[in-house]
């Protein structure tokens, strides 16, 4: 795992890579919740996530956003922060311009950004969003949702209310031509204590049945 430096559009970005050795192995970027309320590419939550992608031979990064850790430049309120991870992003692509595909990942805050990147990037085929918080920003933006993901939220949230979520998810699934799944994680708090086991097992069952849906889309 590792450590490397990017060039970031406020000076470097401090991160975590794992490089998969096959050039058309698909990448996964990983977004860690709000910087001020003590996120970082360490969360617990970010660190599963990362792993979950590296066992199943992605390539995969995560980072740490403007002004936190050893990143330059100072909090941006979302916006500097989506450019850090549109970076991260082109970074990660000069590496294996051949990737076979692009997921991006991301906690609470790192739920948001993600879902704005893949707005911006085409290529991004598949997202999971852990706690998104649709009780504090804006979610609009995802007219049309580009793409098909995994929303995971614990019943037992007190910083997103569930209610938000479910509500964010049922607008996203009158969408045509893409399925957003909801998974909820019963008694789970907001950073999944005690049940980080089940959120990681919610994603890994996820990610399999996408593989499987991609199989079959290319053997017909």
């Amino acid at each position: 795992m590792p450590e490397i430096i990017i060039n970031g559009p406020e000076g470097r970005l401090e991160g975590r890579y794992h490089h998969a050795e096959d050039p058309k192995s698909p990448l996964a970027i990983i977004l860690h919740p709000h910087p001020q309320h003590g996120g970082t590419m360490n969360n617990k939550i970010v660190y599963n996530l990362y792993y979950i992608f590296v066992r199943r031979g992605y390539s995969v990064l995560r980072f740490n956003f403007r002004g936190v850790g050893r990143s330059q430049g100072e909090f941006d309120n979302g916006m500097g922060e989506l450019s850090d991870a549109a970076g991260a992003l082109d970074w990660m692509q000069s590496i294996k311009p051949n990737a076979s595909a692009c997921w991006v990942a991301g906690f609470s805050f790192g739920a948001w950004i993600g879902m704005q990147l893949l707005m911006r990037r085409p290529e991004v085929e598949g997202f999971i969003s852990i706690a998104p918080p649709a009780n504090m920003y804006d979610f609009s933006f995802l007219a049309p949702c580009p793409s098909s993901g995994l929303i995971v939220q614990g019943t037992n949230d007190d910083v997103v209310p569930e209610p938000s979520v479910e509500k964010l998810c049922n607008k996203l699934a009158l969408q045509k031509n893409i399925t957003v799944d909801y998974k909820l994680i019963k008694g789970a708090n907001h950073f999944f204590k005690d049940h980080m086991d089940q959120m990681s097992k919610s994603v890994d069952d996820y990610l399999d049945a996408r593989d499987v849906l991609k199989a079959q889309a290319h053997a017909s």
